[in-house]
């Protein structure tokens, strides 16, 4: 697999021990070896930090490193530390990032009542149903009273 010209970067990131270092995008190009995409120059969210956003980031962010100060009408920003509390967590989009469910969260906290379609509108009839179906288990536990 070919070395991509931002490895250049990465390792001029990891050979620093500064927590800031600021940088004009002109000198990320001479340490790159190559212009920046014209994008980097038009876009603020370019230079964001999440390791899926374009092929750059990555190396920033595997470097330690995170922009903060991006400035792209100066075109110069700052390139951060990662606390290392947060490097060890896998957070700011680096590739330890473990994965987050989106889903099933809250499985099993919803019941839908059997004989309720939920593609039908909500109505006063459907609030009824599941009242009742919730009292049931109470009103077998309770004899009903005969009146005198």
């Amino acid at each position: 697999m070919p070395r991509s010209k931002y490895q250049a970067l990465k390792d001029h990131l990891l050979h620093r021990t500064e927590p800031r270092i600021p940088m004009t995008f002109a000198e990320i190009e001479r340490i790159i070896g190559a212009p920046l995409p014209p994008s980097a120059r038009r876009h603020r969210a370019w230079w964001s930090n999440n390791g899926r956003n374009n092929v750059m980031t990555r190396f920033w962010l595997e470097a330690g490193y995170r922009t903060a100060r991006v400035d792209v009408v100066g075109e110069r920003l700052v390139f951060e530390r990662i606390p290392a509390h947060e490097a060890k967590r896998g957070e700011r989009g680096t590739s330890a990032r473990a994965p987050r469910p989106l889903f099933g969260l809250l499985s099993g906290s919803l019941r839908i009542h059997e004989g309720v379609d939920v593609a039908e509108p909500a109505a006063p009839a459907w609030g009824e149903r599941a009242e009742a179906e919730a009292l049931r288990p109470l009103r077998q536990a309770i004899p009903e009273r005969e009146e005198c």
